[in-house]
C-alpha cells in the first residue's frame, strides 16, 4: 500500500479495518486503517473516514493518536497513524476495578487530550473505553474521531478526494454516539459541544472506579432514558476507597445540564490534580537547566474556591481548612520577585511585561491595577517595616530570576539612593535600619549582616536572603555554581554560624521565613519535576507545607500568614534561522530542546521532555522547513552524523548508555561503554564511522576520548581535566578539536593523533565553541550575554568578529536563549530558548 508494506492485521471495527504495517522510507512499524471498498460506496462512512483523518492530523497531543500520513489505493482511503502496543481500557476495565491512583491518571491524560481537541474547536463525541488505548509505559491515548465534531475552519478543509466536505455539525434531532456514554443532549438530538466530551470522560471514570457502566440498562432504548431521567449507584457504596472529593467530581461531570457541568476539560484536569496531589510536567533539559512547571493551578490551588476579596478574611482564631487564593497580576511577562508591605494594604513586584524592561509595580485594595513606580532597570528586593524599598538599580540579569546590581533604598515613587554595588540579593531587618545583602567581591559571593560584616563567603553563590522575624538569624539559598539553582537551604544562626539545614535540592527558588517565624519555607524540587513548598526548622526538622499545585515559588509570607507565590508556565522552545531566513519555531510539544543541525542546515535534531513521566526524553527529527517531526527514540540526542545516517543519543541511566540510532531503515548500534560514567559533550568524525566525547570514568577527571561506531573501546584523546559543552568543533581534516582546558581555564586547540593542546587564541572561557568552518580558518562560537549571538574567532590571528545574533519573533517571558548548533558555512543556526509566564496569587489559609 504505496510505500507501506502491510505485515498483520490488528483488528476491525464500524470504520474500518486496521493493520501493522512497514513505513519502508522510515524503517518503522506503523499502523493502517482502512477503509474497505463495499464501505467506500458509503458516503458517510467515506464522510466519516475522512473526517477522522482530518480531525486528528490537525493535533500534536501526547494522549491523541498521531497521524503520519494518508493515502488512496486503487481507490481505497487510508490513514497511516503511530503503531501502539497496549491494550484498551475496555481489555483493562473486563479485569474489574481499576486502583483509584490508576484511574484518577488515566482521567488525567483523556482530560489533557481533550482538552488539546477542544483548543482546536474539535469535540469527540463518541469517547468511550474502546476508544481509549492503554499503552505499556502507561499513556493513554485517545482513537476514533470518526464522529468527531469539527469548527468551521476544519469544515472547509479539502477532504482526501480534493472535494469539501459537508458540514460536520450535527443535524437537529440526529443522535451520534455510544449508548451508555452520550450526554443527555445527545441523546435528544440536540447540538452537542465540549461539555458532551466531558460527561463521557464522567461516565468512564465512574467506571473505572466502580468496576460498573454508570448507565447499563437491558436494551439501548432503556439506557439512553436513564441517561436522561437517573442517577447512577452510589460510588462510595461500591467502592469505600473512593473518596468525597472524588465522588463530588464524578457527580458534577454527570450534571444532565450543560451549564452545571465542568465548563471545560481543563477545569476537570485541574480539579483531579489538586485532589491527588500530583501534577503532570515537562522534564527540564539536563545540564542545569531549571526543571518545567506545569501550568495548573492556583485555579486548582483550590478547588476551595478563589476568594472574592484578595484581602478579605476571617474573624481571628478561625482556621480554613483549605487555601483561597485570588490572582493578582493579569499581563503577560515574568514576574521576579514580590513583597507586601507591613500593613498588608499594598503588593510590591518586579516584572517585565509585554518583553520589556524589569520595573516594580505596586498593586491595592483601593487600586486593584499594577501602577509602574518608573523604576526601569531596577529590581525589588524587600520591603522595610517603615516601607522603604530596597531594590537593585542597574540590575543586570544572571539566571533563574536571579539580578545583579547596586542596591539602593527608595520610597513608594521616591527616586532611589545608592547604597553598594554588586549585590544580588538583601533584606531588611525587623527594625528597618539595617540590611543583610549577598556581595559579590573579587569573584566571591559574601553573606554581610550587617553591611559590611562578613558572616559567610562562598566560591559558589548566595541567594535569597532573608532575616528572620526576630532579626537574630539570616535564611539564605547556596548554590555550589554560580547560574546553577540546586543547591541547599542554609542558616547564619543566632551564634554566628552559617550551617546547612537542608542540602541536596535539585533546584530552589523562592524563600521566606513562616507566619509565626518558626520555620524557614522555601520552594525546591527534589526526585522530580515540580516545585513544592517545604517548611524547614532551624533544628533542620522538614515538612511539605504545600504540594499538588503545579509548582509554586513562594515570595513573601507576613504575620498574620497571607502567602504570595507565583505560579509560573515554562515551555523550552526550539528555533532556527536557514540561509539568512527569520528564525522559525521548529519545536514539538512544549519542551524542545538541545537542537543539532545538519551541516546542509536541511535537517534538526534536538530532544524533547516527555509531559507525563518525569525524567523522559524524546530524540526527534525534523526538516527545517517544518515537516512532520520523526520520533527516533529516547533519550538526549546531541547531533546527526556528518552523512546524515545516524544520531548519536544519550541515554539517562545509571550509568549512562550511549546509542547511535538510524534516521532512516536500519537498526540501532550500542558502543561498549563498559567504564564511561559520565557524558558531556560529542561530535562525529568528518568520515561519520567514528565520534569523540567528552566524559570520565570512576575516581578520574573528565577527559576527551575517541571511539568508533564499528567495535571496540572509547580511546583518550587527552589528559584529565578537559571538558567541553554539548558538542565539540573538529576540523574538517579531521585532525584537530577544540576542547576546554579546566586547569588553565582557558579553550584550546588539540591534535588528534598526540592530545596536545595550545590556547585558541581570540576565546574566552564564557564562550561555546560549536563549529569549525568549512574551509578551516575559522571557529564559530556561541554566547549568552550581553546578547545570545555567534561570534566568529580567526585562528591565524585570535581576531573575534560578531557574527549573527539570535532574535526572537516573540521576546516576551525569554528567560534565557542559549545559541547552540551552526552549519559549517555559518549561514544557518538554531538556538533554544526557555519561555516563563508568571502569573501573581495572594493565598490566605497556608498553614
Amino acid at each position: 500500500m504505496g510505500p507501506y508494506e502491510i505485515l498483520d492485521a490488528i483488528g476491525a471495527g464500524g470504520m474500518g479495518e486496521v493493520y501493522r504495517a512497514r513505513d519502508t522510507r522510515l524503517g518503522r512499524d506503523v499502523a493502517i486503517k482502512v477503509l474497505p471498498e463495499s464501505f467506500a460506496a458509503d458516503a458517510d462512512r467515506l464522510r466519516r473516514f475522512e473526517q477522522e483523518a482530518r480531525a486528528v492530523a490537525a493535533l500534536n497531543h501526547p494522549n491523541i493518536l498521531a497521524v503520519h500520513d494518508t493515502g488512496t489505493q486503487n481507490g481505497t482511503p487510508y490513514i497511516v497513524t503511530e503503531l501502539l502496543e497496549g491494550r484498551t481500557l475496555r481489555e483493562q476495565l473486563n479485569e474489574g476495578v481499576l486502583p483509584i491512583r490508576k484511574a484518577m491518571q488515566y482521567a488525567q491524560q483523556i482530560a489533557n487530550g481533550l482538552a488539546a481537541a477542544h483548543d482546536k474547536g474539535i469535540v469527540h463525541r463518541d469517547l468511550k473505553p474502546e476508544n481509549l488505548f492503554c499503552t505499556k509505559d502507561g499513556r493513554v491515548k485517545i482513537l476514533d474521531f470518526g464522529l468527531a465534531k469539527q469548527s468551521a475552519s476544519l469544515d472547509a478543509a479539502a477532504t482526501m478526494t480534493g472535494s469539501t466536505p459537508p458540514n460536520a455539525h450535527t443535524e437537529p434531532g440526529v443522535v451520534m454516539g455510544t449508548a451508555g456514554y452520550m450526554s443527555p443532549e445527545q441523546v435528544r438530538g440536540e447540538p452537542a459541544d465540549h461539555r458532551s466530551d466531558v460527561f463521557a470522560l464522567g461516565a468512564i471514570l465512574y467506571e473505572m472506579l466502580s468496576g460498573e457502566r454508570a448507565f447499563k440498562r437491558k436494551t439501548s432504548a432503556e439506557t439512553m432514558t436513564a441517561i436522561l431521567k437517573e442517577e447512577p449507584r452510589e460510588l462510595t457504596g461500591i467502592n469505600r476507597e473512593v473518596s468525597p472529593g472524588l465522588v463530588r467530581i464524578v457527580q458534577r461531570c454527570l450534571e444532565k445540564e450543560p451549564a452545571q457541568r465542568f465548563q471545560s476539560v481543563a477545569d476537570l484536569g485541574f480539579a483531579l490534580e489538586a485532589l491527588s496531589g500530583s501534577t503532570t510536567a515537562v522534564a527540564a533539559a539536563k545540564a542545569g537547566h531549571t526543571p518545567k512547571w506545569q501550568p495548573v493551578a492556583v485555579a486548582g490551588l483550590v478547588l476551595a474556591g478563589l476568594a472574592a476579596g484578595w484581602f478579605a478574611h476571617r474573624a481571628m482564631g478561625t482556621r480554613r481548612s483549605e487555601p483561597v487564593s485570588h490572582q493578582v497580576s493579569y499581563r503577560r511577562g515574568t514576574i521576579y520577585s514580590g513583597r507586601l508591605s507591613p500593613e498588608n494594604k499594598t503588593i510590591v513586584y518586579s516584572a517585565s511585561w509585554e518583553g520589556g524592561s524589569p520595573d516594580i509595580y505596586a498593586v491595592s485594595k483601593e487600586s486593584p491595577e499594577s501602577r509602574s513606580l518608573n523604576a526601569t532597570e531596577s529590581i525589588l528586593l524587600s520591603v522595610s517595616s517603615s516601607g522603604e524599598l530596597a531594590v537593585l538599580t542597574g540590575a543586570r540579569f544572571l539566571d533563574h530570576y536571579e539580578f545583579e546590581g547596586t542596591l539602593s533604598t527608595m520610597t513608594l515613587g521616591g527616586a532611589p539612593r545608592e547604597v553598594l554595588q554588586d549585590v544580588t540579593s538583601a533584606d531588611w531587618a525587623p527594625d528597618g535600619q539595617s540590611l543583610a545583602v549577598a556581595h559579590v567581591v573579587g569573584g566571591k559571593y559574601r553573606l554581610e549582616y550587617p553591611i559590611g560584616s562578613v558572616r559567610f563567603e562562598t566560591s559558589g553563590a548566595i541567594s535569597h536572603v532573608r532575616v528572620s522575624r526576630d532579626g537574630r538569624m539570616v535564611a539564605f539559598m547556596h548554590h555550589p555554581h554560580p547560574s546553577d539553582d540546586r543547591g541547599s537551604v542554609m542558616l547564619l544562626d543566632d551564634s554566628g554560624q552559617a550551617r546547612i539545614l537542608s542540602d541536596g535540592w535539585e533546584a530552589e527558588q523562592g524563600l521566606a521565613w513562616s507566619a509565626k517565624g518558626d520555620e524557614v519555607w522555601f520552594s525546591a524540587v527534589r526526585g522530580g519535576s515540580d516545585f513544592v513548598l517545604y517548611g524547614v526548622t532551624p533544628a533542620g526538622k522538614m515538612r511539605e507545607v504545600l504540594a499538588g499545585l503545579g509548582g509554586i515559588r513562594v515570595l513573601d509570607v507576613t504575620p498574620d500568614g497571607k502567602l504570595l507565590v507565583t505560579h509560573t508556565e515554562s515551555h523550552y522552545v526550539v528555533t532556527a534561522s536557514i540561509d539568512g531566513a527569520p528564525g522559525r519555531d521548529l519545536s514539538w510539544l512544549d519542551a524542545s530542546f538541545q537542537p543539532s543541525l545538519s551541516l546542509d542546515g536541511k535537517h534538526i535534531l534536538f530532544s524533547e521532555g516527555n509531559e507525563s513521566e518525569g525524567a523522559f526524553y524524546a530524540v526527534c527529527m525534523r526538516g527545517t522547513d517544518g515537516s512532520p517531526v520523526v520520533r527516533l527514540g529516547e533519550g538526549l540526542g546531541y547531533a546527526l552524523s556528518p552523512d546524515g545516517a545516524w544520531a548519536w543519543v544519550l541515554l539517562l541511566k545509571e550509568p549512562p548508555e550511549l546509542e547511535l540510532l538510524p534516521t532512516g531503515a536500519g537498526q540501532m548500534r550500542r558502543p561498549e561503554n563498559s567504564n564511561i560514567e559520565s557524558y558531556s559533550a560529542m561530535n562525529w568524525m568528518p568520515d561519520s564511522q567514528a565520534f569523540i566525547f567528552a566524559g570520565s570514568e570512576p575516581g578520574h577527571g573528565s577527559r576527551i576520548y575517541i571511539q568508533s561506531i564499528t567495535g571496540g573501546k572509547a580511546r583518550p584523546l587527552t589528559g584529565e581535566g578537559f571538558s567541553a559543552a554539548v558538542t565539540i568543533p573538529i576540523s574538517p581534516d579531521g585532525k584537530r578539536f577544540v576542547a576546554f582546558d579546566q586547569h588553565a581555564g582557558t579553550w584550546g586547540s588539540c591534535q588528534i593523533d598526540d592530545g596536545k593542546c595550545l590556547p585558541l587564541a581570540g576565546s574566552e572561557p564564557r564562550d561555546l565553541p560549536r563549529q569549525w568552518s568549512a574551509d578551516g580558518k575559522y571557529i564559530y562560537v556561541g554566547v549568552r550575554r550581553p546578547a545570545p549571538a555567534f561570534w566568529r574567532i580567526e585562528l591565524a590571528t585570535g581576531h573575534r568578529v560578531l557574527w549573527k545574533l539570535v532574535t526572537l519573533a516573540d521576546p516576551v517571558g525569554i528567560d534565557f536563549v542559549i545559541p547552540i548548533s551552526i552549519t559549517p558555512d555559518g549561514k544557518s543556526f538554531a538556538a533554544y530558548s526557555n519561555r516563563r509566564l508568571d502569573e501573581l496569587y495572594l493565598v490566605d489559609g497556608v498553614n
